[in-house]
């Protein structure tokens, strides 16, 4: 059905190291950095070509594509410049009349359509907020629609960006479309010293980036005998102390001051567990209470 609509789809970004939406286009000649007007579920809205046209035969996403109205003119991007100015002027009000009105919420940001049909209010609050008297008050002093939208931590961080203790940018504002339920199994799982601090990201919770290598460490933990497992090497009997699945040695605790590190081949040799090990290892009961 797409490709009778379109002949081609791009990546636009509507502030700047947000990720890419992407729309459908057809008749258009766009190159990355152009300036376009769509349409979203929010309104009209000036964004960026930030993905050059891919044809629409490789689009495989399931969501249905959005079409894209036209290339941005002059008149436009200073619309969408003063727009912004106002939205500024816009947040000074609304947070003025939270404080009258003694609510509960933090505001993170206000934007207007290109059209200024709505403008919408991004804010923070622990609990719900009856927030209908706020309507009222705003919607006779900007005289347009009025959309306040409750939004979480994560989606904070994904709105205002920054860099990760990777050094890359934030991986909810780059190309994270869902946020999944992190639990710290996964950092037990990968043996990381259990610091909530450097284990949480810029919204504080768990980092998004703790699932992207547990499948490895749960299928490279097979391989591995479990902590506590007892073995004898040389007649000395050892308890497996800990493992390191990087460097991929096991310390082995003999008592007295006897402290063996061996590698894991090393280790197969001298216990004789040359085998693949069969049964898959759980050394961490999961617990839904453990999410953050």
């Amino acid at each position: 059905m797409q490709e009778n609509l379109y002949t081609h789809y791009v990546g636009i970004q509507f502030q700047e190291g947000a990720r890419a939406y992407f729309f459908g286009m057809k008749d258009i000649e766009l190159r990355v950095g152009d300036k376009v007007i769509v349409e979203t579920a929010r309104g009209l809205e000036l964004g960026e070509v930030s993905i050059a046209p891919i044809e629409i035969k490789n689009y495989s996403n399931t969501l249905e594509l959005k079409p894209i109205i036209r290339k941005a003119n002059e008149s436009d991007i200073k619309i969408n410049e003063s727009n912004k100015k106002d939205a500024e002027n816009a947040l000074i009000i609304c947070e003025n009349e939270v404080k009258n009105l003694k609510l509960d919420m933090r505001l993170i940001s206000c934007e207007y359509t290109l059209d200024k049909t709505k403008v919408i209010f991004s804010y923070l609050a622990d609990e719900r907020v009856d927030f209908r008297e706020l309507l009222k008050v705003l919607a006779y002093k900007l005289h347009t629609r009025i959309e306040l939208r409750q939004i979480g931590t994560r989606d904070k961080a994904k709105m205002i960006g920054g860099i990760g203790m990777c050094g890359l940018k934030l991986c909810c504002s780059t190309f994270l479309n869902e946020f999944d339920g992190i639990s710290i199994n996964r950092a037990k799982n990968q043996m990381l010293a259990i610091n909530i601090p450097k284990l949480s990201g810029h919204c504080g919770k768990l980092l998004c980036c703790l699932k992207y290598e547990d499948d490895a460490y749960t299928e490279e933990r097979k391989k591995y005998p479990e902590l506590g497992e007892k073995v004898k090497i040389d007649n000395v009997e050892y308890i497996v102390n800990s493992i390191n699945i990087v460097s991929t040695v096991i310390r082995l605790d003999g008592g007295e001051d006897q402290i063996l590190y061996l590698p894991l081949e090393e280790f197969k040799k001298q216990t004789g567990q040359n085998e693949p090990r069969k049964k898959e290892f759980h050394f961490f009961k999961k617990n839904n209470n453990d999410k953050k």
